[in-house]
């Protein structure tokens, strides 16, 4: 859903007058605010934003990606294992 209103928007919207309407300085002073309100959040959601998107490309540059497989790399060291007990346990090992 998109933003329907901005601070111009507010700032520039006329009422029609009528007979026991409400009183206009306290409307004017009511926008105000909230005219300050949306501004506000505008910029906090443009902050947001930026900062999402560059913890998303830093996120992006620090990934880890493995070159070999867990399966590899247990494979490797079962055989580096094995080849040291045949070393120390000689042939009597293999037995």
């Amino acid at each position: 859903m998109a933003n329907q209103l901005n601070g111009k928007d507010i700032l520039e919207k006329n009422f029609k007058t009528a007979m026991r309407g409400y009183n206009q300085e306290e409307v004017d002073e009511y926008l105000d605010v909230i005219i300050q309100d949306y501004e506000y959040f505008q910029e906090e959601i443009n902050r947001l934003q930026h900062e999402n998107e560059r913890l998303r490309k830093q996120s992006d540059h620090t990934r880890i990606r493995p070159s070999t497989s867990n399966h590899q790399v247990n494979y490797d060291i079962l055989k580096r294992l094995s080849n040291l007990e045949k070393a120390v346990f000689g042939k009597k090992y293999e037995e």
